[in-house]
Parts: C-alpha cells; sequence; structure tokens
C-alpha cells in the first residue's frame, strides 16, 4: 500500500533529516580532532536503496552535494549493488573515484529491514592526516596524487559486520596522527549505525513500500521547486571569468570560465573554456566541479530548495576532459577548493548577468587551509591543522557579513583556547581585519586576521591559500574586496609568504600572520548611506 498524504510525506522527510542530522551529532561528540569536532569539517547524508541522496544533514555543500555522484560510481562500477550486503561497509577516499581529496575519507552502509535493502547512510570526515609530502596531507608543490597520501580505491572496510583489520592497518601506518585518525573513523562508522536506526523508524511506522514512496516524492518536490527558481531568471546565455591565482608551482593565474544557458525550467552549464589542468594541486575533478555548479544555483535560487539529487535534475554540466575543472589522472587535487570556489563565484558572475536582484558580489571564495608539523610531547609526529574563512559579498539589499563561513563550506572556527591547551602555539592576534571589505554602495564583509606564536624549537609550515593576487569582484560599480596576505615575523624581520607554502621550516619565536580577503561591494561607493559610513568608523570596520 503506498497511498501518501502530503502530511505523510513531509513526516518521513523531516525523519530523515532527523535522521542525518542525528549522525551529524553522533560524529561532533565523539571524534578526536579538532578539525572534525571543532571546524566541524565532515558531513552525513541519508540515501534511498538506489543512491540517491534523499536527505542530510546542515553541514559542508561541496561534500554533500557530490556524496550521491560517488555512490552511483561506485554502484555502476567496482561494486554493483548485488555485491552489498547487511553488516558491510563500503569506504574510498579516492578523489577519481568520486571522492573529494585524499584526507576526505567516504564511508557507506546499507541498510535493511527484514531482509530487503531499502536505504544506505553515509558519511564524509576530513581527517587530518593521511600522509604524503607535507604534514596535514596538503602538499602545495605536489605534481602528482602519489606525493599527497594514502589513495583508497572503493572497497569493503566491514563486510558482514567484520572490520577488515588489514586495511585499518593500512590506513593507521600512513598518517602522522593515527589516534586522532582512529578516532575519527570510528566515530564515523558509529554514525552510519546511528543513522540506520533512524531509517529503520521510519520502516517500522510507515512500511518499506511507503517509504520508497515517498522517497521518490521528495525527490520530485526539490527537481520541482529547482525548475521554478530556474524559471525565474530570464532565457539567455550569460559568461563570465575569473581567476584562481596560481596553482603552487608556476605563477600563472589559472582561468575559470563559464558559459550558463537558462532555457525555461532547465540550465546548462559549461566549463570547458577554463585553462588546462594545473601542474600543482588546485585541479577539480568533473564531481567536484557538479558540486560547486550545483551550490551556486542552490546559492541563487532565492527560495529555499530542499537539498538532496532531486534539486539537481534540471541543471546539466559539461567540461572538456583535461581542463582545471575536469582533471585527468595523476593530476594533484589536495587544494582543489581553491579552484571548486572560483567555479562557484564565476557561475554567480554568470547569473547575476541574468538575475543582478539575487546575486550578491563575490564572496572570499577559498578555504584558508594552514597546517604545522610539530614533534609532539611523546616525541611523535602532530599536525595542528586550521581553516579560517574572510568577508562575504555585498547584496544588493545588505552589506556583506563579516569574517563568516559561505557558500562551498561551513565551517566554524577552532576556539584559542582548545588550540593553546593542545598545541605549543600562543595566538597573539585574532579579529576582523580594517578596511577589508569592497567599498559600494552595500559594503562587502571584513576578512579577519588570526596570528600565531611557535613556542615549539621547530615546526614545518604548509598553506594552501588563494585570492591574494586575484581579489573577490565587486559587482555594479562595487570595489573588490581586499586580497589576503601571509607574513612571518622572525624577530624584526618580517617575510612575506605567498599563498602557497609547502614544509617552511619554522623556530621558536617566529609569529605567523594570515590576513584573509572581504568581499566584493555592490553598487556605487557614492550612493552609500552616510549614516552608514558613520556606523563603519565607528566600529573600527
Amino acid at each position: 500500500m503506498t497511498d501518501l498524504s502530503p502530511i505523510d510525506i513531509e513526516i518521513i522527510r523531516n525523519a530523515l533529516v532527523a535522521a542525518a542530522e542525528d549522525m551529524n551529532v553522533t560524529i561532533w561528540r565523539t571524534a578526536r580532532s579538532t578539525v572534525v569536532r571543532e571546524t566541524l569539517d565532515y558531513s552525513t547524508a541519508i540515501f534511498d536503496a538506489d543512491g540517491r541522496n534523499v536527505a542530510q544533514s546542515a553541514r559542508i555543500a561541496i561534500h554533500l552535494n557530490s556524496m550521491a555522484t560517488c555512490l552511483e560510481g561506485i554502484i555502476a562500477g567496482p561494486i554493483p549493488l548485488d555485491e552489498w550486503h547487511e553488516g558491510d561497509v563500503i569506504v574510498t577516499n579516492d578523489p577519481y573515484s568520486g571522492g573529494q581529496h585524499l584526507p576526505d575519507i567516504l564511508t557507506f552502509k546499507p541498510v535493511y529491514f527484514r531482509g530487503r535493502r531499502i536505504a544506505i547512510t553515509g558519511t564524509l570526515t576530513h581527517h587530518t592526516d593521511v600522509g604524503g609530502g607535507a604534514p596535514g596531507s596538503y602538499d602545495a608543490k605536489a605534481r602528482e596524487i602519489y606525493q599527497e597520501g594514502l589513495r583508497i580505491p572503493p572497497c569493503k572496510v566491514v563486510e558482514a559486520g567484520r572490520a577488515n583489520r588489514a586495511l585499518l592497518g593500512v590506513l593507521y601506518a600512513n598518517t602522522r596522527e593515527p589516534e586522532k585518525v582512529r578516532g575519527d573513523f570510528e566515530a564515523q562508522l558509529a554514525s552510519l549505525d546511528i543513522g540506520a536506526a533512524g531509517v529503520l523508524r521510519v520502516a517500522e511506522r510507515f512500511g518499506p513500500d511507503r517509504l520508497e514512496a515517498a522517497t521518490d516524492r521528495i525527490l520530485d518536490r526539490s527537481e520541482a521547486a529547482m525548475r521554478a527558481a530556474i524559471a525565474g531568471i530570464p532565457d539567455g546565455t550569460y559568461r563570465f571569468e575569473d581567476f584562481v591565482d596560481d596553482d603552487g608551482i608556476t605563477k600563472e593565474p589559472r582561468l575559470i570560465a563559464a558559459e550558463v544557458r537558462i532555457d525555461g525550467e532547465t540550465a546548462e552549464v559549461d566549463l570547458s573554456a577554463s585553462g588546462p589542468q594545473a601542474a600543482g594541486p588546485v585541479n577539480c575533478t568533473l564531481n567536484m566541479s557538479k558540486s560547486a555548479v550545483y551550490c551556486a544555483f542552490m546559492c541563487a535560487a532565492g527560495v529555499e530548495v530542499p537539498a538532496n539529487s532531486g534539486a539537481y535534475r534540471p541543471v546539466e554540466i559539461a567540461a572538456r576532459e583535461g581542463t582545471i575543472c575536469n582533471a585527468l589522472p595523476p593530476a594533484p587535487v589536495a587544494n582543489r577548493m581553491a579552484t571548486a570556489h572560483r567555479i562557484v563565484t564565476t557561475v554567480l558572475g554568470a547569473l547575476g548577468r541574468a538575475a543582478p536582484e539575487r546575486i550578491s558580489a563575490a564572496y572570499y571564495g577559498v578555504s584558508y587551509v594552514y597546517a604545522l608539523g610539530l614533534k609532539g610531547r611523546s616525541g611523535r609526529p602532530e599536525v595542528y591543522f586550521d581553516i579560517e574563512v574572510g568577508g562575504w559579498g555585498a547584496h544588493p539589499d545588505a552589506d556583506g557579513a563579516n569574517a563568516l563561513s559561505a557558500c562551498l563550506h561551513n565551517l566554524a572556527n577552532t576556539p584559542i583556547e582548545m588550540v593553546e591547551s593542545l598545541y605549543p602555539l600562543t595566538v597573539t592576534e585574532y579579529g576582523l581585519a580594517p578596511g577589508s571589505g569592497g567599498q559600494g554602495r552595500r559594503r562587502g564583509g571584513l576578512g579577519l586576521r588570526r596570528e600565531f606564536r611557535l613556542d615549539a624549537d621547530e615546526g614545518m609550515f604548509s598553506t594552501n591559500y588563494e585570492r591574494f593576487r586575484v581579489p573577490p569582484y565587486g559587482l555594479h560599480g562595487g570595489g573588490s574586496g581586499a586580497p589576503g596576505r601571509s607574513v612571518l615575523t622572525r624577530g624584526e624581520e618580517r617575510i612575506e609568504l605567498g599563498s602557497k607554502v609547502s614544509n617552511l621550516p619554522v623556530r621558536r619565536g617566529d609569529r605567523i600572520l594570515l590576513q584573509t580577503s572581504g568581499g566584493g561591494g555592490h553598487g556605487a561607493p557614492e550612493d552609500r548611506d552616510t549614516r552608514d559610513i558613520a556606523r563603519d568608523r565607528r566600529l573600527g570596520y
């Protein structure tokens, strides 16, 4: 019996979202590393029996938009569904099998109700270190994926309830932080079971047939909402370009070009005019690029569209093979977020020409990732890993938000007290960067400044920054946001660092400053209300 009222569908949808959120809380409360527990760099989702994303937690957009595509690739390729069994868990981190980059490990678990597969639970967690040429597995000078860490093709890490100890041993032997990686991975596995329990409660109440019918309707509703949002954009072909500063190996800016074609309720996005794949690790696989495009359309929708696989159906995406948006192996991809963020700002720039009343100026558009390799108190390697954010672009109706996570990621800051209690560091500055927001009738959001001092004898510092050379653009007469910068202070000497640094030796007393970029402004600066100008000055903006 599959008769379902609209109330039944909404109850089931919310129950599945609640199950995904229960998974989210499980990881948060049981993980070991600060990158998971404090920065919240992980995601959880529920998929239907065929691998379509039907519900997800409020976590990382770039993860959630891509997990279903990864799962679909696993099902269509190395592990078809008839080889999935009760008690199995599939694992991968391979970017060329639908993954993100090597520190992001995905796990999937089928859920069975009285012998029938009714769903799949999934998690994606950023692990502190999975080996490779730099602490944190972000080697800005890597030229091949083989230099970036341990690569796990899709395989069963748990089979019929029995863990593959040999595979887990390989994982823990190839990280500088085995205890944290072990704790975070066990949190992932526990989360899968919590999600499965939530789905089973829905099946017990409504039955598997009605659950399956409801998931079809949930996906169809999201598709209809996205089609309506696209229909509100004037038909036409719109183009825009933006640039990645460099790839960490060469100094050449990397072109990101988008052609967006709106035709009624559908959209086609072609990234094929973007530059060739890079020597350094700023490349995106096609799955990553698709996820960035989906994020741009979700941002531009102007209405709430429930995020699941149905919302992506009206958007077709193409990118020529061998470009920075569709890199081929063995291209390195650790800093794929530099390009993924730029795809978002490029697609939004194109949509801004079609629907200027909907679109903000460019946000900071980079995950400011840095890692410091240290020798811990036990003599073993230790990694301080952190990610910072910047200012949002101004909207036609409002100033940009200051120093707040935007678009592809949804990160929290690691508290100073936590950093100083765990690592031999002292945070010497943390606050907004005055004057970093782009000028305009609406002001861009401010970036931030964060500086720490090394209190250990020595360390190795690596960064994967961006927006040091090509700042976030303003729209309709608004100014660009201020570019980012990084400074090493050693005694009386101040050394300007580039955006991408690999294994820079640092020593006791060195101070390292990161200033992140502000967002672009919107509208002519001379049109800004004098009361808003006075308020900016009063607040020190």
